[in-house]
């Protein structure tokens, strides 16, 4: 079943350059290809590879201009290609699906999206709660369980636990039976405890303290780093012997000799090549189908930034992530 060609609106932007906003306008939509579905977007969640591909500084992703940006998006699907089964239309759906290099992305009315990088919307998340999960989610499962086969038992520390990445990094470790560890500022420990982490405030313990105080001085089963830089460093020299570092944040040059000595893995994660490369898509969908299933079960809940956001305000909101939210932040396309 296809849809007919229609117009919509859509969120374009036309320069790289320097202070450049979006445009608002009408584009055309095409009935989807074999292998796509049509979705009615609802909501588009908003990473910090979006802002920094508006701002032309993510050259590995930047697509084409003009270009529709947006990672992530739930919707509805409207209309099915040719060959693709398991999805019916009227389905709610939600995924990493777009915005980079060849990809339409979710800040417009509709997209027609890879049907292997969807997987169906968890049915006790809103719309707006389903739109922050894909990226967050496939980046701290493609570490925990594809990388470091997270198993019951193991001490593990997320480094940055109440970020986008790290908050859903501590509730599936512990949805997978770990003793999980988090790092955060003063102000967050209580989330890390709601969420089931040990909490560690780094502005008042060092490394070498709190690896002391958690782990006998033996060093971490598992660390997840979300933050790079120095955090990466640190985390090299308290990791436990043939323990496994992940880090989606490794941008930066680092010496990996304290890692070495203890005959440790290092592990980096990029979420975004399947979409980049067409490899591994239908392992996106399929991650994100167990991820559904969590959060169903109630092991896994996005925290969601309080302030609302539409087409309108989308600056505002890339501008908010961009200075540092207080949870994920997602435009509302559909209210």
């Amino acid at each position: 079943m296809t849809a007919l060609n229609r117009q919509m609106r859509a969120l374009v932007l036309d320069s790289y350059e320097e202070g450049t906003v979006f445009r608002d306008a009408l584009i055309n939509l095409p009935s989807p290809s074999a292998g796509q579905v049509q979705v009615k977007i609802f909501a588009s969640g908003v990473n910090p590879i979006d802002y920094k591909i508006r701002q032309g500084i993510a050259p590995y992703a930047m697509p084409e201009l003009p270009a529709v940006l947006g990672t992530d998006l739930a919707g509805e699907i409207v209309a099915i290609g040719d060959g693709v089964t398991g999805f019916a239309v009227g389905d709610a759906v939600y995924g990493l699906t777009g915005g980079v290099r060849g990809l339409q992305g979710s800040l417009a009315e509709y997209a027609n999206v890879d049907a292997e990088l969807l997987a169906p919307k968890p049915k006790n998340l809103s719309m707006r709660e389903a739109a922050a999960l894909p990226l967050v989610a496939l980046t701290a499962w493609e570490g925990l369980v594809d990388k470091a086969n997270v198993k019951a038992g193991q001490k593990i520390l997320i480094q940055g636990g109440a970020g986008g990445v790290g908050h859903v990094a501590v509730q599936i470790a512990k949805a997978l039976g770990a003793d999980v560890y988090a790092t955060a500022s003063t102000g967050k420990q209580e989330l890390l405890k709601a969420l089931g982490a040990t909490p560690i405030d780094y502005h008042t313990a060092s490394p070498a303290e709190y690896v002391d105080a958690y782990t006998q001085g033996k060093g971490f089963d598992i660390i997840y780093d979300t933050v790079g830089g120095s955090v990466l460093d640190a985390s090299l020299g308290i990791i436990a012997h043939y323990g496994h570092i992940l880090s989606c944040a490794a941008f930066d040059s680092h010496n990996l000799a304290p890692s070495s000595l203890r005959s440790a893995t290092l592990s980096a994660i990029f979420v975004l090549h399947p979409q980049l490369s067409g490899e591994g898509r239908k392992h996106h969908g399929d991650i994100l189908r167990q991820i559904t299933a969590l959060v169903e079960a109630g092991q896994i809940k996005p925290l969601l930034d309080p302030l609302r956001f539409s087409l309108d305000t989308a600056m505002d909101a890339h501008n908010a992530v961009e200075l540092g939210s207080m949870g994920k932040v997602v435009i509302d396309v559909i209210a």
